[in-house]
């Protein structure tokens, strides 16, 4: 009953409505219903977060054999929520998890495999772990099963924090599947386009559009028509499509076959995948691995799922291409990261929007641990803010180090400037001048952050870290600003006390001897921060310059 209530319900009400019914099965012993409970109770839905109680649960469940307690152990200890931080009992319950049939063991494994984390480096086993979860994915793909959501990254829209409208609310879009399955026309129109263009949190799927647009033509829509044209790219892979699966039609492949090449002609991926698939596959054309491989190829630089899926099994296995075991995991990683799974994103968004910061980190830190690199920024951002309650305050910056170091490796700019930002201050680690400016350059040179520019001349300015070097502080300060329009302001302050402090020099100990003995005062004097000192005189000159011009 509980489950029919959740997968029918339309409002927040009707979900608690339906945890009641779990809670009074799992008084009952049913082990299902346990599950639902203990994961309410961890990732805090409808306000019911009690970790100390889903532990609970999850280790009754465990004796039991749960995968998902065991998963959701391993998760706990690898963190030391409500647990003893212990990397070596999650590695176990992981492992128990994904032998039980765990998908996320399955993915976390693989991540661990892959980047090495508290493991030794292994690529084979990291593709065995990914290749059971593409597989398991691949499959729903296949039945257009499954919603893809939007990874909102907070580091970058705080705007969006005190609003929505960008995204449509789950709840919002579980009633308009209803009612286009119920013959709602508008309706179905509306998700075929937001399907089509990938808008309000959806990615895009194609087979989604045609699908919400054929019911509506089916039911007369003028509109609906026009977007499956017959000259339209839509349209002519949907003529495919029914040809390929004798959809009202015979099964007639060298029609099918026409009407892809129309339609991948005019750059539509999901034709470009149906070609790639039936050389492939054989389906009414001689096998032809270069070709699909051609094809899937084209398909994957628009994000098609599955053309994605077979490159990493082309990969994986060598067909038709030079085997790579790295590329095929980082392919199967991504079709791996477009599970259910997923929809956390969306619930953890919103409990963050809300202010419920726990429920929100405690999903943000399982996605960070299944690898996603969105989730991996996200804690970091989180924690760094010292709001959460479930960890100790001592422990939140070693915690996001680790995550920002993750995300960084996984290819974040911003995650790199913030490792580097972490050992210049000390933050969950010892101070480290050397360390920071090696983290910059990085930064600098392979992502071209203005920031990480900015604070490398900083340090070259200054010689934290690194010899001392007024040349290339300047040449940086300058690709600060070059590189990024807000960092304009900042490098003009920075050069003005850059160039006054140099004149400074040169002026007041222009006796070599002399020189270097007050200079060596000028600390004593106006203490450590004197630099700050002279931009804070600089710009008192500069607003009573201003004033005086414009008064």
């Amino acid at each position: 009953m509980g489950i029919k209530i959740l997968q029918q319900s339309k409002s927040q009400k009707q979900k608690a409505e339906a945890y009641m019914f779990f809670a009074k099965a799992a008084d009952m012993g049913n082990l299902k219903a346990m599950e639902k409970m203990a994961d309410a109770l961890l990732f805090g839905n409808f306000g019911m977060q009690n970790i100390t109680a889903a532990i609970q649960l999850y280790e009754s469940l465990a004796k039991e054999g749960s995968y998902k307690a065991q998963n959701a152990l391993g998760f706990l200890s690898s963190y030391g929520i409500g647990m003893e931080y212990n990397q070596a009992k999650a590695l176990i319950y992981y492992t128990f998890g994904s032998a039980g049939g765990s998908m996320m063991s399955q993915m976390i494994l693989g991540y661990r495999y892959l980047s090495g984390i508290n493991v030794l480096q292994n690529c084979e086993v990291a593709l065995n772990h990914y290749k059971k979860v593409a597989d398991y994915i691949a499959d729903k793909l296949e039945k257009s099963e499954g919603i893809p959501v939007e990874k909102v990254r907070l580091t970058e829209r705080p705007e969006n924090l005190s609003s929505n409208s960008e995204i449509l609310d789950w709840d919002i879009y579980q009633y308009y599947k209803f009612l286009a399955e119920r013959g709602d026309v508008q309706i179905q129109v509306s998700l075929g386009q937001l399907h089509l263009i990938g808008r309000k949190g959806l990615d895009q799927d194609y087979y989604k559009a045609l699908y919400y647009f054929l019911k509506a033509a089916k039911a007369g829509s003028a509109n609906a028509m026009a977007f499956i044209g017959k000259g339209n790219a839509i349209g002519l892979h949907g003529l495919g499509l029914l040809y390929f699966y004798g959809k009202g039609v015979p099964v007639n492949y060298a029609e099918a076959l026409k009407y892809f090449q129309k339609a991948a002609e005019k750059g539509w991926p999901n034709a470009q995948f149906q070609l790639g698939f039936m050389y492939y596959s054989g389906s009414g054309v001689w096998k032809d691995y270069k070709l699909a491989f051609k094809y899937f190829y084209l398909a994957s630089q628009s994000g098609q799922p599955l053309a994605i899926y077979y490159l990493a099994e082309m990969y994986a296995t060598g067909t038709g291409v030079l085997r790579s075991c790295r590329t095929a995991v980082e392919l199967y990683k991504g079709v791996c990261e477009l599970g259910h799974w997923a929809e956390k994103f969306l619930t953890a968004y919103f409990a963050y929007k809300d202010g419920d910061i726990d429920s929100s980190l405690v999903q943000y830190a399982l996605l960070a641990e299944m690898g996603y690199e969105v989730a991996q920024s996200n804690s970091a951002f989180i924690l760094e803010s010292k709001k959460a309650k479930i960890f100790e305050k001592e422990k939140m910056y070693p915690m996001a180090l680790l995550l920002w170091n993750r995300a960084a490796i996984q290819g974040n700019a911003f995650a790199r400037v913030k490792i580097g930002d972490y050992h210049y201050y000390g933050y969950g680690t010892k101070k480290d001048y050397q360390t920071a400016a090696t983290h910059y350059s990085i930064a600098a040179d392979k992502y071209h952050s203005a920031q990480a520019m900015f604070n490398l001349a900083y340090m070259y300015e200054h010689g934290l870290g690194i010899a001392k070097d007024i040349h290339l502080a300047r040449r940086l300060y300058d690709m600060a600003a070059q590189t990024s329009p807000d960092a304009h302001i900042p490098v003009f302050f920075a050069l003005v006390k850059l160039e006054t402090v140099h004149l400074f020099q040169d002026i007041l100990f222009f006796n070599q001897f002399t020189m270097r003995w007050k200079w060596m005062k000028l600390d004593n004097t106006l203490g450590p921060y004197w630099d700050l000192f002279v931009i804070g005189l600089i710009v008192t000159v500069l607003i009573f310059l201003l004033r005086n011009c414009y008064g």
